[in-house]
């Protein structure tokens, strides 16, 4: 399938066009850079030996990439550009509005005049249940870690880390000082906030499957991809500090906006439908973390 990936020069969306390429899909990649890395898609490029165009372009410009969608013919879109970060979405949430709905309109008004399919994290179902022939699948995946297991592609956070992994991973290459826990009075075992983490390796397949199922069917479908174990931060912590080889600093401070004290997946329906299941368990994730980080840490730019 020709595929439009938005976003596709960042974490999530740089391993699933390792992905999308292995599976003999053809690729568009629309980004706009501000957190994405034209290094990461010359990896992408080495990893898999494939090719793939590269338009720069905030998903904003509805009439750049109307243009770039009629010039492609995409038959489907997995749509990445967004923002996501809890505590800046409590700082900013205008600019988390303009982005995240306004860019998924000016998407849908792009890929309307081209006629395709559609995959997005976030668009109305009811977009896909108005339109003849439009398929929406909605994945909704909970905390994505890891890096690619070659070591060459990981997450480079633009900024300070807004999320534990990267910032814990930040602390032990020295870039930050100490890990800040954001509360340890939650209802759960040991009082910190306990999460469902996905290796990104897992999550860019899921994307796979879910194309794979788009072209089958029709209308809206949502599907949770996670692992459906939860760990808390002090869990995290403890097994990141065991990978690196020593205890790494943090502190308690207080609650952050936004936070709940424990969330996780039921992923059975992707199992049943779209036939995936996570691979990796959380020793691979601190692995592949921690090679990524060592070698590169200051990201693509080291």
């Amino acid at each position: 399938m020709r595929v439009l990936v938005t976003g596709g020069a960042g974490y999530i969306g740089s391993h699933t066009l390792v992905e999308l390429l292995g599976k003999g899909h053809e690729a568009l990649v629309v980004d706009s850079f501000s957190n994405g890395s034209r290094v990461a898609l010359d990896r992408v490029r080495a990893l898999t030996n494939g090719h793939f165009d590269v338009l720069d372009c905030d998903i904003r410009d509805t009439m750049r990439l109307s243009a770039a969608a009629r010039d492609f013919r995409p038959e489907a879109v997995i749509h990445f550009a967004g923002l996501k970060a809890v505590g800046e979405s409590q700082r900013l949430p205008v600019e988390y509005y303009d982005v995240n709905v306004s860019g998924t309109l000016s998407l849908l008004r792009a890929m309307a005049g081209a006629r395709c399919k559609l995959m997005a994290e976030q668009v109305l179902s009811g977009w896909a249940r108005a339109t003849e022939g439009a398929v929406a699948i909605l994945l909704r995946y909970f905390n994505p870690v890891g890096a690619h297991p070659s070591g060459r592609l990981g997450e480079d956070p633009q900024g300070v880390p807004e999320n534990l992994m990267p910032y814990l991973a930040q602390v032990a290459t020295g870039e930050q000082e100490r890990l800040r826990i954001f509360g340890d009075d939650y209802p759960t075992p040991d009082g910190t906030g306990v999460r469902d983490y996905i290796h990104v390796v897992d999550l860019a397949r899921a994307h796979v499957a879910a194309l794979d199922h788009a072209a089958g069917t029709s209308g809206v479908d949502v599907f949770n991809i996670g692992t459906g174990r939860g760990y808390s931060v002090k869990e995290m912590l403890a097994a990141f500090s065991a990978e690196v080889g020593r205890d790494l600093p943090c502190e308690v401070v207080g609650r952050r906006p936004g936070d709940v004290a424990e969330m996780r997946a039921d992923c059975s329906k992707a199992g049943r439908v779209l036939g995936w299941r996570a691979e990796f368990g959380l020793d691979r994730m601190v692995r592949d973390l921690w090679r990524w980080q060592k070698n590169h840490p200051r990201g693509y730019r080291a």
